[in-house]
């Protein structure tokens, strides 16, 4: 019987395969909780928690916290536990100094080699976001512009460099405690992205690049004064730190999945 048993059980390859995909899909799931807000700047990640609420076992969410730290998502403290990074304002000033310039490395490389197909994605993108800031939707546009930088990036045919880009949005992304939201922001943001394309799309890389670099620069810039309209006792509020547009969702507030079953339907999707 133990030998027959043994018989149907999979190769080690497959289910080395097998525990590999369950712990990205369980990073992917807690990632995406954390930069909705799901789960708080600053919480203790709970590693009993989080496999019960996710319908997994510990092993793919303890293998899942180590690469959320290298993500930038997570700290982990010897001892002491998994929690989501906080970012003060000075390190989100000096992530949007580096992220700035990797824009305009990568706004020139693009200009020099898009294909149409690229071009024809990132203009649908950009009336996706057009669409969404004609009816003050805040939350599809910070989802769309997200797309859109990560597109710039991803396109531009730098592994390394989408790498270490998306690693800085992450980081950014936390730095959001109190998100004041700018609709009178959204027609600006939107003319900023159709003159960029232009540029892409004209082989322009040198204006391209520059204006992506101001771009970020400009959103960088804004951290001071938003700081100061969010109060003196609170965490300063960033406009778009995730993508650099003035443009902030409401942050949701909660320490755990939900429920269980709303974390295994999360958890389980490619």
């Amino acid at each position: 019987m133990q030998a027959s048993a043994r018989a149907h059980q999979p190769p080690e390859g497959v289910r080395l395969l097998k525990s590999h995909s369950l712990t990205v899909l369980v990073q992917r799931e807690i990632e995406r909780m954390i930069v909705a807000g799901e789960i708080e700047v600053g919480a203790k990640l709970n590693e009993m928690a989080l496999s019960a609420g996710l319908g997994v076992s510990r092993g793919p969410v303890r293998e899942s916290f180590r690469a959320l730290e290298e993500s930038g998502l997570v700290r982990i403290e010897k001892n002491r536990g998994v929690f989501v990074r906080e970012i003060s304002l000075a390190e989100a000033s000096d992530i949007y100094e580096v992220r700035a310039t990797f824009d305009q490395m990568a706004g020139r490389k693009l200009a020099q080699r898009i294909s149409p197909e690229q071009l024809a994605s990132l203009r649908d993108l950009l009336g996706a976001m057009e669409a969404a800031a004609a009816d003050s939707d805040l939350g599809r546009y910070h989802a769309l512009n997200l797309r859109f930088h990560d597109a710039l990036v991803e396109y531009a045919n730098n592994p390394k460099l989408l790498q270490m880009y998306r690693r800085l949005v992450n980081e950014l992304g936390l730095y959001r405690r109190q998100a004041i939201a700018q609709r009178d922001r959204l027609p600006a943001s939107t003319r900023e992205h159709q003159r960029i394309l232009a540029c892409i799309a004209a082989g322009d890389a040198d204006r391209a690049g520059r204006m992506l670099y101001e771009h970020a620069m400009a959103s960088r810039a804004r951290m001071q004064p938003l700081r100061g309209a969010a109060g003196p006792d609170s965490s300063p509020a960033v406009a778009d730190l995730a993508v650099g547009d003035g443009v902030t969702p409401q942050k949701k507030r909660a320490t755990a999945p939900r429920s269980r079953g709303h974390a295994a339907e999360g958890v389980m999707k490619p």
